[in-house]
């Protein structure tokens, strides 16, 4: 039957939910689809053009990409203003940081030089202790935010001394069709699904907006903490869950979806007495954070 033993997993992740599906389907495991996010391009090609002109006029010393949409999202543009060779030529002058294996995977693709990569789980945290000991005071450091401003990094930044020079090219909203993720409200209440996983903060967050929107938000918490094992691919996605008062049960110690799948099938293992088949042995769990 394979190490998920047909277990359903719902999952919230959208732009690579088929791989999502056919890892979960390949272990054995029941997929249960339902998107709770989409990228959104902005409509700044003002500000991007504004921040490509300062980016290559030498100014900058250290520049941070923190996600691999957002990278392959200026480069894109840069192309598409016949300014390619320009911030590729900007980039070989200057400290190049990825945030993890998305961004990284992309510079790779333009061959850009990678000077710096935070270790495991590659988020916010690690990246500014790796930057902390490096004079920061009096440069220019730019950074390609993900779908939401990263606001405790440009602080932390500024903290350091740095003019901080920051570009958005995507905004994180709901799905088009939020039909599934309505579907899953109910349907987890069935008690028919055994884990929900999810793969970035934004995903839980508009889980809990649909779910208030119809009023079910106590009811989706209430499940979630009982009945339903709950899944997170890093700390940040877990601090999301934990925040709206959801305790995190999986997470792997590498933040990627291979070993979040796997992370579920041990999980499940060695929980035969939990998920969907097992409300009453986590029903007296408390809903607070981990510590």
């Amino acid at each position: 039957m394979g190490i998920l033993e047909g277990k359903v997993i719902a999952v919230l992740e959208a732009r690579r939910a088929g791989d999502m599906v056919s890892l979960i389907t390949r272990h054995g495991g029941i997929p249960y689809s339902a998107p709770a996010l989409k990228e959104v391009p902005l409509d700044n090609s003002g500000e991007v053009a504004s921040f490509i002109d300062q980016f290559v006029d030498g100014r900058v010393s250290l520049v941070i990409f923190l996600t691999g949409v957002g990278t392959r999202a200026l480069l894109g543009a840069a192309a598409g203003n016949g300014r390619l060779e320009e911030v590729l030529a900007a980039l070989d002058r200057m400290t190049v940081v990825a945030r993890g294996p998305k961004p990284v995977a992309v510079l790779k693709e333009y061959k850009v030089r990678i000077d710096m990569v935070p270790p495991e789980p590659n988020t916010s945290q690690e990246l500014l202790e790796m930057l902390r000991p490096l004079e920061l005071r009096g440069k220019t450091v730019a950074m390609q935010h993900y779908g939401q401003p990263n606001v405790f990094l440009r602080d932390a930044l500024v903290e350091l001394g740095a003019a901080v020079l920051e570009v958005s090219l995507y905004r994180w909203d709901m799905p088009d069709d939020a039909e599934p993720l309505a579907h899953f409200l109910d349907d987890v209440q069935k008690q028919t699904i055994h884990v929900v996983a999810a793969t970035s903060q934004a995903q839980v967050h508009n889980l809990f907006r649909l779910a208030e929107s119809f009023g079910k938000q106590e009811a989706l918490q209430n499940v979630l903490n009982k009945s339903v094992a709950v899944a997170a691919v890093g700390p940040v996605c877990a601090r999301a869950w934990e925040e709206l008062g959801v305790t995190v049960d999986i997470m792997p110690v590498h933040p990627k979806m291979g070993h979040l799948v796997l992370a579920i099938a041990d999980y499940l293992h060695k929980n035969d007495d939990k998920g969907a088949a097992g409300a009453a042995a986590r029903g007296s769990r408390s809903a607070g954070p981990r510590t």
